[in-house]
């Protein structure tokens, strides 16, 4: 199997997760279950087929998580410097046509939030920044268009 790269900060995060589905949720849906079978019919109970559906889903999660954390290969971008965008950069860029500023920090697929600055290396805008350097104009091509952004910052944190 092939390892999965990922910051320390993502793997913490990662085995929160697989604690609260294993210890809180896991529990929670056996006893919603167990609430439900005392409705009686099983095959037009709404209840029932809900929780043993959130159960699937749990378990199914439960599983994908334990294999992320046993291929996990956390890399520390506080070990890292330069101007070259690497996994784990924190990296500033401008839009070249409109002047917005962005700025992302290159981490692993799993634990990728746009939202919160989190870009995963798989992205189309992270694949275009690896290998580049700080002042390098950088072309992306993505499902909503091409851009055009120049790095103003390469920073690890």
């Amino acid at each position: 199997m092939e390892k999965v790269p990922m910051t320390a900060g993502g793997l913490v995060a990662l085995e929160e997760e697989l604690r609260q589905l294993k210890f809180v949720e896991r529990h929670e849906v056996i006893k919603a279950i167990e609430v439900a079978r005392e409705h009686g019919d099983l095959s037009e109970n709404a209840e029932y087929h809900a929780a043993r559906e959130k159960q699937s889903f749990i378990e199914g999660r439960v599983l994908e998580l334990e294999s992320v954390i046993s291929l996990a290969d956390v890399i520390d971008p506080g070990k890292l410097s330069g101007e070259i965008v690497r996994f784990g950069a924190t990296v500033k860029l401008v839009d070249e046509d409109t002047d917005d500023e962005s700025t992302f920090q290159i981490v692993g697929t799993y634990e990728a939030n746009i939202e919160n600055g989190k870009l995963s290396i798989t992205s189309p805008t992270a694949r275009a920044l690896i290998g580049k350097s700080l002042g390098d104009s950088v072309d992306v091509t993505t499902p909503g268009g091409s851009k055009s952004y120049e790095i103003m910052a390469v920073d690890y944190k």
